[in-house]
C-alpha cells in the first residue's frame, strides 16, 4: 500500500474524532473488517490504529475491540496524573488534613525559634540527617514493627525521594523489576525515567500472585521486586503473614532486592510484621510522614541493611544534599511529643469515617478498598468507559483518575481510583453522589 494511501487513512480517522464526527466511546471496525473495507493488508489496518492509539485518539482493549478515547481529557492524564486544577473538588491526589494540624505547627515554629540551636539548621546537614534525627526515626519505626539502629536509617525528602535515591543506588537501567499489575503511580514514573523493565504480576483478593512472582523468576532474570504488602495504593489490600514469608522466600532463593512501601502503613491497625523484618538483609523499606501527618512537611526515611547506607547516602548527596534541616526538625520534635501518634490516630479514625460514607453512597456498586483507607478503588461495569466518566465528572469540576496511572500492564482496566482525604466531609458527600450519578447515567 502506498504510504499517501496509509496516511490518509490515519488522517481521516484523526479528522472526525477531533470533529467529533466518531464520539467518545464510540467503537472502531475490527482489524479485520477495516482492512477488509478498505481493501488493505490486515497489518496495515493494525498499524494505523497502532498511529491513532499513539496519537492518543483511540484505545484497543482486549477482547473488547478498538475505541475512541475521550480527547478532551489534559494530556499526560495517564501516568502522570495531573495536578487538579483550581476550584476543582480533588478526588484524585489524597492530602490528609485535620484543624488541629495548623495550631501545632504554630507551635513548632515557636518551640524552634527559641531553641539554642537554631542557627544550625541554617547549615548544611548529613546527608542522611543528623544522627540524633536518626535515632528518633529508628524509635518512630518501632511504631511500624520494625526494629533498626539509627546507622540504618536515612532522611530524604518524602517518600519518593526515599523511592527514587534506592532506585539510583541499587539499580541499573534495563533491570528488570517485578511489580503489581495495578501500582503506585510515582514508581511507574521513577522506573520510566530510570529505564527499569517493570513486570506485571497479577493481583488476586489476597495480594500479589505469588506463584506468578515465582515463574517469572524462573523465565527471566529479576534484580527487585517493588511492594506494598500493608495497604496497597490503589486497592488497599493488607497481605496475610504467610504470603509475606512466601514473598520473602522466593526473593531470598532468586536473590532479589525488596523494595518495600509502606507510605500508607500507617492506617492499617495491627498488620504483620514489615517485610523488612522479615528478610533485614534484602529489604529497602521506605515511608515517610507525609500521608500521615503532612503532605507539604515533605519528610521521609529509608532504612536499608548496613551494607547498602553508604550508596543511598551517596545518592542523597548527588540530588538534594540533605532534606531541609527545619523540615526535619518540625518532624523530629513531632516524633518525640507523640503528635505523630496522635495524629496517625486521628487520621484512621478520618479515614474510616471516609470510607463508611462511600460504602454507603456506592452501596450496589463493585469497589475495592481497606475500611480504614483514603482511597478506594471502583471497577466500571462493562459498558461504563472510564474516559467517559473523568470527562463528565470534570464537566461538574470533580476530579478523578482512571487506571491509566496504576496499571503496568497492556490492558488498561476500565475503572476509576477516589481520592477520599482532600476535601471536607460535606464536600466529599456530594461529590461521591456525583460520582454514583454519573456511573448509572452511563450503565444499561
Amino acid at each position: 500500500m502506498a504510504r499517501a494511501q496509509y496516511k490518509n487513512l490515519v488522517d481521516a480517522f484523526s479528522s472526525d474524532i477531533r470533529a467529533g464526527k466518531l464520539s467518545p466511546g464510540t467503537r472502531l471496525p475490527t482489524h479485520r473488517k477495516l482492512a477488509s473495507e478498505q481493501g488493505i493488508a490486515l497489518v496495515t489496518a493494525s498499524r494505523i490504529y497502532a498511529e491513532l492509539e499513539k496519537m492518543g485518539l483511540v484505545s484497543g482493549e482486549t477482547g473488547r475491540g478498538t475505541f475512541v478515547r475521550e480527547t478532551a481529557l489534559p494530556l499526560g492524564h495517564g501516568i502522570d496524573q495531573p495536578a487538579t486544577a483550581e476550584g476543582m473538588i480533588d478526588l484524585n491526589f489524597n492530602s490528609p488534613s485535620l484543624p488541629s494540624q495548623t495550631e501545632a505547627l504554630r507551635v513548632a515554629l515557636r518551640q524552634l525559634a527559641s531553641a539554642g540551636d537554631l542557627e544550625a539548621l541554617l547549615h548544611y546537614q548529613p546527608h542522611a540527617g543528623r544522627k540524633h534525627e536518626r535515632a528518633t526515626v529508628a524509635r518512630h519505626l518501632e511504631c511500624r514493627g520494625l526494629s533498626v539502629d539509627a546507622e540504618q536509617v536515612l532522611i530524604v525528602s518524602g517518600a519518593q525521594q526515599g523511592l527514587a535515591t534506592t532506585v539510583m543506588a541499587m539499580l541499573n537501567p534495563g533491570d528488570v523489576i517485578a511489580t503489581d499489575a495495578l501500582t503506585y503511580p510515582g514508581f511507574k514514573v521513577l522506573a520510566e525515567v530510570h529505564r527499569l523493565e517493570l513486570v506485571a504480576i497479577p493481583l488476586t483478593d489476597q495480594g500479589l500472585d505469588l506463584d506468578a512472582l515465582d515463574q517469572l523468576c524462573r523465565s527471566r532474570r529479576v534484580r527487585a521486586i517493588y511492594a506494598m504488602p500493608t495497604l496497597h495504593n490503589p486497592l488497599g489490600l493488607v497481605m496475610n503473614i504467610e504470603q509475606r514469608e512466601r514473598l520473602v522466600s522466593i526473593a531470598r532463593t532468586n536473590e532479589l532486592l525488596i523494595i518495600e512501601d509502606a507510605a500508607y502503613a500507617f492506617l492499617a491497625e495491627n498488620p504483620p510484621p514489615p517485610l523488612a523484618a522479615l528478610a533485614p538483609e534484602i529489604t529497602v523499606y521506605v515511608s515517610g510522614l507525609s500521608k500521615s501527618i503532612a503532605t507539604g512537611l515533605r519528610v521521609g526515611f529509608v532504612a536499608a541493611p548496613p551494607q547498602w547506607v553508604p550508596l543511598i547516602d551517596r545518592t542523597i548527596r548527588a540530588t538534594t544534599w540533605n532534606t531541609p534541616a527545619l523540615m526535619t526538625a518540625i518532624a523530629c520534635g513531632w516524633i518525640e511529643d507523640g503528635t505523630v501518634v496522635r495524629l496517625e490516630a486521628e487520621k484512621r479514625s478520618d479515614a474510616t469515617i471516609r470510607q463508611s460514607m462511600a460504602r454507603a453512597i456506592l452501596e450496589g456498586l463493585k469497589y475495592v478498598s481497606h475500611p480504614a483507607s483514603y482511597f478506594l478503588w471502583l471497577p466500571l461495569p462493562e459498558e461504563v468507559r472510564a474516559d467517559q466518566v473523568v470527562m463528565e465528572l470534570m464537566r461538574s469540576n470533580i476530579s478523578v483518575s482512571t487506571a491509566e496511572p496504576f496499571a503496568t500492564t497492556d490492558h488498561v482496566p476500565h475503572a476509576i481510583r477516589l481520592a477520599l482525604g482532600s476535601v471536607a466531609l460535606d464536600t466529599l458527600q456530594q461529590a461521591l453522589k456525583k460520582v454514583r450519578q454519573v456511573i448509572d447515567d452511563y450503565s444499561y
